[in-house]
C-alpha cells in the first residue's frame, strides 16, 4: 500500500469503495506542521466520471485499483470520441474528449509510447511518454546569434500547445517537449 506521498498523476485508487483516477495533485507544506505535507488530489470516479477533491497527509495509506495499461496509438477522432488503436491486439479504445483534454495537447498520429488505462475492462484515461516530438506551426523569425542568449519566444505547436522556446528556433523545426513541465527540452533527432 502507498503512502499519498508516493502516489503520481494518472494513477487510480481505490477511494470509498470506488475506483478513482488522479488527475491533479497540488503539495503544499502547512506552516508550523513538522513533516506534515499535505496533498490535495483531483480525482474522477472512472465509472460516473464525478469529480472529487480530497486532502491526504503524506503519509495517509492508499489503495491502487486493480488497473492494466496497454500500449497504444492515436487513431482518430470521432465526434466527441478520441480513438486509439491497441499497438498488440489492434483493440480500439474509445476515450471521451473530456477524460483526455489535457493529454490530447500533447499527442499526434506520429506519438509513440501512449498507453491506454483500462479499469475493469473499460478505458478511462492515457498515460503519455515523457516526452513528444512536435512540430513548430507558428513562432516569430528566428534571430541569428540569438542562441548564446537564454531569452524564450512562444511556439504554437501542430497540437495547438503553446512552449516558450529559444530565439534560434523557428517553424518547422521538430522539437522535444517533456510532458510532465510542459517545456522545451531540445530539438528532435532528424
Amino acid at each position: 500500500m502507498p503512502k499519498a506521498s508516493d502516489i503520481k498523476k494518472n494513477a487510480a485508487i481505490e477511494y470509498n469503495g470506488k475506483v478513482m483516477i488522479i488527475r491533479d495533485i497540488e503539495r503544499s507544506v502547512p506552516q508550523g506542521r513538522a513533516g506534515g505535507s499535505l496533498y490535495r488530489m483531483r480525482m474522477y470516479d472512472v465509472v460516473t466520471g464525478g469529480k472529487v477533491d480530497e486532502t491526504f497527509k503524506a503519509d495517509d495509506m492508499l489503495n491502487f485499483a486493480d488497473l492494466t495499461r496497454r500500449p497504444a496509438m492515436f487513431s482518430y477522432i470521432d465526434g466527441e470520441e478520441y480513438v486509439f488503436m491497441d499497438n498488440e491486439d489492434y483493440t480500439p479504445y474509445n476515450l471521451n474528449e473530456s477524460s483526455v483534454a489535457d493529454e490530447i495537447l500533447f499527442i499526434n498520429e506520429e506519438t509513440q509510447g501512449l498507453q491506454v488505462i483500462i479499469v475493469d475492462g473499460v478505458p478511462v484515461a492515457i498515460d503519455l511518454p515523457s516526452s513528444v516530438e512536435l512540430v513548430i506551426t507558428e513562432t516569430d523569425p528566428s534571430i541569428k546569434g540569438g542562441s548564446a542568449t537564454a531569452r524564450t519566444k512562444p511556439a504554437i505547436l501542430s497540437t495547438g500547445l503553446t512552449v516558450q522556446v529559444p530565439e534560434h528556433i523557428s517553424i518547422g523545426d521538430k522539437i522535444k517537449i517533456n510532458t510532465e513541465e510542459r517545456k522545451f527540452m531540445g530539438r528532435a533527432d532528424k
